[in-house]
């Protein structure tokens, strides 16, 4: 039997990249990292945009695609949803099961990774700070984390099994004091946390890093690219 062609994770490490590290520990297939420096400015480069047009990482190319042709895929969502299609795993085949996720999945990335990215641009990265945006973003964030915490009254996972709902969650709720939150006053949310970071390939999925000879003095550059937009 030949050996499987790794997946190409054109991948920098913010949460948004890191939802798809996660998957692809958690699936266990071969995959290699094609780090995609955004504070260098790196996701415009026309080799990059030919995968991901809208000049945003994560992106995935599969040399075995549908057919056996190579694919590529950009957007967080879709290549969680993609992946979990192909290897049938992390994503219910059961109909009203995969609504519930598609749900949760949307609700991550039309509500959470926005709000909570204005959220770190205005209190940590605005050169002017402005107490409305602040406030407004740091209200909504808040307002947030309690929808995920009544979600997960008498839940062990946002939407029945674990799921690639949780994958897209978890980078993004983690360093909450960022973020104005103080994580006591979500109780549910904090067990989940817990829960899902006890994982090895979560653990695994947050620890990748950037390699020492790249230039790290632009991550700080890139966190105010992330966290200035979407």
């Amino acid at each position: 039997m030949t050996e499987a062609k790794p997946i190409d994770l054109y991948f920098w490490p913010t949460p948004n990249g890191q939802k798809i590290s996660i998957m692809l520990e958690e699936l266990a297939v071969p995959y290699e990292v094609k780090f995609v420096n955004i504070g260098k400015g790196e996701q415009f480069e026309p080799e990059f945009l030919a995968i991901s047009p809208n000049n945003r990482m994560p992106a995935i190319v599969d040399p075995d695609g549908p057919g056996g042709e190579p694919i590529s895929v950009f957007e967080s969502g879709a290549i969680l949803i993609y992946l979990g299609e192909k290897y049938g795993r992390f994503y219910p085949q059961e109909p009203r099961a995969r609504v519930e996720v598609n749900e949760w999945l949307m609700w991550q990335m039309g509500g959470v990774g926005p709000m909570f990215g204005q959220n770190h641009h205005f209190r940590n990265y605005a050169a002017e700070k402005i107490p409305y945006a602040i406030d407004r973003y740091v209200n909504e964030t808040n307002r947030l984390y309690r929808v995920l915490n009544g979600r997960l009254e008498g839940r062990a996972f946002v939407a029945g099994e674990y799921s690639i709902a949780d994958m897209a969650l978890v980078g993004w709720i983690r360093n909450w004091d960022r973020k104005g939150v103080e994580i006591a006053d979500y109780p549910n949310v904090k067990d989940w946390f817990d829960r899902l970071v006890a994982r090895p390939a979560v653990e695994r999925g947050l620890a990748i890093k950037a390699p020492e000879t790249m230039d790290l003095a632009s991550d700080e550059e890139a966190r105010k690219v992330l966290f200035g937009q979407r």
